[in-house]
């Protein structure tokens, strides 16, 4: 095979798995929340914020692996 074509697909594997853990980080982290918010309404706003910036944290580890891939 081609050397281009083991490129592309070491990109779509580093994609696909630098895109699946932080979709399952994310869907705990927003279930949990939601969880805890159906369990004890009146916490809505003290914890939708840590759950916005975990959501961010683990969306950051999806962007890093997106910069890899364009750096291969």
């Amino acid at each position: 095979m081609d050397l281009e074509v083991w490129r592309v697909i070491a990109k779509s594997i580093t994609m696909a798995i630098g895109g699946i853990g932080p979709a399952i980080a994310i869907g705990m982290i927003v279930s949990k929340a939601m969880e805890a918010i159906g369990r004890n309404p009146e916490s809505g706003d003290k914890l939708f914020v840590p759950m916005l910036l975990g959501a961010a944290f683990a969306e950051a580890i999806a962007i890093y692996s997106l910069v890899v891939v364009f750096t291969l």
